[in-house]
């Protein structure tokens, strides 16, 4: 199991920019019934806590307590603690699964048998994520060079299924289309910073390095954007989606 975000789970559920509502309202709108919905991965809860009004019930897993422990307290939202290929859920109960940004970090066989286990024939499962970010030419420049080169070193391998968008990743499920949907947020630069520093490749150089190379970075940014002045920052969401048929 892969945890690159229990230690700073809080600075986590800070910074993580929020999904739209057009994602949102082109799943759901491929759900027949909303009864029970499971998502993986779920982090600090920010998908689970949507599902919950739209679903009677919502299941929520993470490998990471410290995650789980950021996640909003929602009345029809029951959090655990387990890995994505074992779970505790009955066979045959989940309507919808959703992976948000964090289906890369999976043994994608073993957690494909277990969504084919707990979902109901019919049931949609949704992945997707998110890419790097843009600003402008001169953000943006500065933002690939630290991603490539400063961090680039400390991604695990997994990150080049992020950098290729899901594309050619198994996934054996009766395909929907997929649009293109984008986050968009009006960010300060200690925001853009902030999150640049949750970054699992970011958390691993400074435990290698003892140093938090988003400082340099920051100073270097300054130049060109004003660390109080708001500009709208837009990340490009890709996804898969499918209908789970049962065998």
């Amino acid at each position: 199991m892969k945890d690159y975000f229990s230690g700073h789970a809080k600075h986590y559920a800070s910074f993580r920019p929020v999904y739209p509502d057009e994602l949102y309202n082109f799943i759901l709108s491929h759900v027949a019934r909303k009864a029970n919905a499971w998502d993986c991965g779920t982090g600090n809860g920010q998908v689970a806590r949507r599902l919950a009004e739209h679903f009677d019930h919502v299941d929520a897993s993470d490998i990471s307590q410290k995650q789980i422990e950021q996640a909003p307290n929602v009345e029809n939202v029951q959090y655990h603690v387990c890995p994505a290929e074992q779970t505790p859920f009955p066979d045959n109960c989940f309507d919808l699964i959703t992976v948000a940004q964090a289906l890369h970090w999976f043994d994608l066989e073993k957690f494909y048998a277990e969504v084919t286990r707990v979902a109901v024939d019919g049931a949609i499962i949704a992945v997707w994520g998110y890419g790097l970010n843009t600003v402008n030419r001169e953000i943006d420049e500065l933002m690939i060079d630290f991603y490539s080169n400063t961090t680039g070193p400390y991604w695990d391998p997994a990150r080049r299924l992020v950098e290729n968008r899901y594309e050619g990743i198994p996934f054996p499920f009766e395909t929907i289309s997929f649009p293109g949907f984008a986050i968009t947020v009006a960010w300060t630069l200690h925001d853009y910073i902030g999150y640049l520093r949750t970054w699992s490749a970011t958390q691993a150089y400074i435990k290698a390095n003892s140093i938090d190379p988003t400082i340099n970075l920051f100073e270097r940014m300054k130049s060109f954007w004003n660390p109080d002045e708001s500009r709208i920052v837009t990340f490009p969401i890709f996804g898969k989606m499918g209908t789970i048929r049962k065998r």
